[in-house]
C-alpha cells in the first residue's frame, strides 16, 4: 500500500487539547469486521462486549517526566532535552533530543534547575540527536528523583497549551507501573479503576505486558512506498505468565483483546508456529500495515490516529482499510476527538 493512501484532512478543533473530564467516559466507537457497521457508544459500554474467561492485554508501562529545560553554558540560551532512553546507568549516559539542535554541539555543558544537574554532550546521533553525560554526584535512585523534579510529563507536541498540572495523572495510564516511555500507551488512558473492577469481576483476566513508548511510533513516514519504512526499535517485554493466559484463551475460543497497538505490535514480534503467544524479552521494530496476517488478538481497543502514521496503518490492517477510512470519515462527521486525549475506537 501506498502512504497517499493514509491520508485524510482532519478539522483542527476535532485534535483533544486534554481529556475527558471522567476517563471511561470519553466516546467509543464500535467497528465491527464481520457485519461491516459502526456503532457509537460510550467507552464504559466496553464491559458489555466481554465475558468470562476473555483476555485483555495491557501495556503496563509508565511514562516518567521526559523533557527538561536547561541553559547552555557561557551563552545561557534555553536549551529543551528530550530523554528518550538510558543508555548507561552507570555513566548516565542517555539518548535524548535537543532543541534548538544547531546550537548544540559536542563539548557543550548543559545546566538545569538551579544547576542541581549538569550535563555535556558527549556525541552527535542525528539532526536533533545527541548523547549527554550528566554529571550527578549521588545515587542513581537521587539522580532519577532530580530528574522527575525538574522534567516535565511528556505530552505530545501537537498539544499546543503549556503542561498542566493534571497531565501528570491524565497522561498516564491507571494500571502503569514499569517507567520507562515517553509517551503514554493511549488506548488505556480510558480505563478507569472501575471500570477494571467491574471487568474483573465479571470475569475478565488482564494480561499484561511492557512496551516502553518511544518517539519512533510518532515518526513521520516519509516514503511513498510502505515497504521501505524503517521503525525504530522499542523494547518489550512479554512474561510467561501472560503468554500462558493468553494461549489458555485462545485454545479455549475466548475473546482476546490488545489494548493499544503498542500492546499489538508486542504480541505480534512474538508468535509461534502455532500460531500461539511466546514469552519474550528484548527490542521489536515491526511495522504492521496492510495486508497483514494476525496471530494472537480478535480485537483491538484504539484512538483515532494523525492521518499518515503508523498507527493509522496498523488500525486499517486490523479493521480492513476500506472500513476503517469508513469509520475515520463517520468519526470526522460526528466530531469525535482525535489523538492522544481524544476517543476510542473498538474494533470487533
Amino acid at each position: 500500500m501506498k502512504l497517499s493512501q493514509f491520508k485524510f484532512d482532519l478539522p483542527p478543533e476535532l485534535l483533544a487539547e486534554h481529556p475527558a473530564q471522567n476517563r471511561d467516559e470519553s466516546r467509543l466507537m464500535v467497528v465491527n469486521r464481520k457485519e461491516g457497521t459502526i456503532e457509537h457508544k460510550m467507552f464504559k459500554d466496553i464491559i458489555d462486549y466481554f465475558d468470562e474467561g476473555d483476555v485483555l492485554i495491557m501495556n503496563d508501562t509508565k511514562v516518567f517526566p521526559a523533557r527538561l529545560y536547561g541553559n547552555k553554558e557561557k551563552t545561557g540560551a534555553k536549551i529543551e532535552v528530550f530523554l528518550l532512553r538510558e543508555l548507561n546507568r552507570e555513566n548516565l549516559l542517555w539518548d535524548v533530543l535537543v532543541d534548538p539542535a544547531r546550537k548544540i554541539r559536542i563539548g557543550n555543558k548543559l545546566y538545569f534547575g538551579d544547576d542541581d544537574l549538569v550535563a555535556e554532550v558527549i556525541d552527535n546521533t542525528t539532526s536533533r540527536g545527541r548523547t549527554l553525560r550528566f554529571l550527578f554526584d549521588g545515587t542513581h535512585e537521587e539522580f532519577k528523583e532530580t530528574i522527575t523534579r525538574l522534567g516535565e510529563t511528556p505530552i505530545p507536541k501537537y498539544i499546543k497549551r503549556p503542561v498542566e498540572p493534571e497531565d501528570e495523572e491524565r497522561y498516564q495510564t491507571v494500571y502503569a507501573t514499569k517507567e520507562g516511555a515517553v509517551a503514554a500507551p493511549t488506548a488505556g488512558l480510558h480505563f478507569s479503576k472501575n471500570l477494571l473492577k467491574r471487568l474483573e469481576i465479571k470475569g475478565v483476566d488482564f494480561a499484561p505486558l511492557t512496551l516502553h513508548v518511544g518517539l519512533g511510533t510518532f515518526r513521520p513516514v516519509e516514503v511513498e512506498d510502505l515497504t521501505k519504512h524503517k521503525m525504530d526499535s522499542e523494547e518489550i517485554e512479554i512474561p510467561e505468565s501472560t503468554a500462558e493466559m493468553v494461549n489458555k484463551a485462545k485454545l479455549a475460543n475466548k475473546k482476546v483483546c490488545a489494548v493499544g497497538t503498542t500492546s499489538m505490535r508486542s504480541i505480534e514480534t512474538s508468535v509461534s508456529t502455532e500460531g500461539l503467544l511466546k514469552p519474550y524479552k528484548g527490542w521489536t521494530n515491526k511495522f504492521i500495515f496492510p495486508p497483514y496476517e494476525f496471530s494472537i488478538a480478535d480485537m483491538m481497543i484504539t484512538n483515532f490516529h494523525t492521518p499518515e502514521s503508523t498507527l493509522l496503518m496498523m488500525t486499517a490492517a486490523f479493521g480492513g482499510y476500506d472500513l476503517i477510512m469508513k469509520a475515520y470519515k463517520e468519526a470526522i462527521k460526528e466530531k469525535y476527538r482525535f489523538y492522544s486525549y481524544g476517543d476510542a475506537m473498538l474494533i470487533l
